[in-house]
């Protein structure tokens, strides 16, 4: 199953739409979750006994909305609505327990939209158990490559999975990027780095990176793509000729799972198209 959550914005009626598009391609059913988050009525200063009533009915109003859009748009997928109390990013990680993936809109904050998530997205990405993808602004014509960030960091195979079963899923080419840096001290007198050496071995790094899930999926295109550049910015560059970007989750401990790795959290705030965050091991 796929949740996609929805509040009435244009950002959440385009994870709906991404929501619909991969229940057909997964061949499961789509969920439409709306939270009606109460407790700004249940203080003094909203005392009003009514507003939970009204809120609870415009909520079904929007569910209904949203149901409509997917059968409209893709009429095959199996879709049903659930309108649960709680706070919104609460009732989405609760309801990520029971799906393959999660979808949500982001709608960015202020003057900066597409630079800064929305903290329910953002929450959302750092505590799902499945993958978490993150929609910005309505879908585009697709473009055929999907993006996947690789690097030699343990337990990254749940993202380069999930990569490439979205681009065999869609037809899609594959662009393994890996993004390195020179160390600091490299400018040290003194001292001498062979640059062509050190992309050749990183280049070594992407390939047996890559090997397993290449192999069981002989039919997908793949780029091994390595650049000199910090991994966001590879990215984020990467990302405007790309339909989705799959980065990988590397918390080792509760508190960096919830917060997200700076990579993860960097490509969410600035990619030019939705992105995938996937738990690893």
């Amino acid at each position: 199953m796929i949740i996609a959550g929805f509040d009435g914005s244009a950002a959440a009626k385009a994870a709906v739409e991404w929501g619909a598009d991969d229940a057909l391609r997964l061949g499961v059913p789509l969920r439409i979750v709306y939270a009606v988050d109460r407790w700004p009525y249940q203080i003094a200063a909203f005392p009003a006994q009514e507003w939970p009533d009204t809120l609870i009915q415009a909520g079904e109003k929007l569910l209904a909305e949203a149901e409509a859009v997917v059968r409209a748009r893709r009429p095959e997928v199996t879709v049903d609505t659930r309108l649960v109390q709680g706070s919104p990013s609460a009732v989405l990680v609760e309801a990520a327990g029971q799906a393959a993936e999660v979808v949500v809109g982001s709608r960015g904050l202020g003057g900066f939209t597409g630079m800064l998530l929305g903290s329910v997205s953002m929450h959302v990405a750092g505590h799902s158990p499945c993958p978490v993808v993150v929609v910005r602004g309505a879908p585009e014509p697709a473009r055929g490559e999907i993006v996947v960030g690789v690097d030699d960091a343990p337990g990254g195979e749940p993202a380069l999975a999930y990569a490439f079963e979205q681009a065999k899923l869609r037809g899609s080419r594959l662009r393994a990027l890996h993004a390195w840096e020179l160390p600091v001290h490299v400018y040290s007198p003194g001292l001498v780095y062979d640059v062509d050496e050190i992309r050749e071995r990183q280049l070594k790094v992407v390939a047996e990176t890559i090997a397993a899930c290449r192999a069981s999926h002989p039919e997908v295109e793949v780029v091994e793509d390595v650049r000199q550049a910090h991994p966001v910015q590879a990215l984020t560059e990467a990302s405007a000729q790309a339909d989705l970007v799959v980065v990988g989750s590397h918390g080792r401990n509760p508190v960096e799972r919830a917060l997200l790795g700076s990579v993860s959290r960097g490509v969410l705030h600035h990619a030019a198209c939705p992105v995938a965050v996937v738990r690893t091991a």
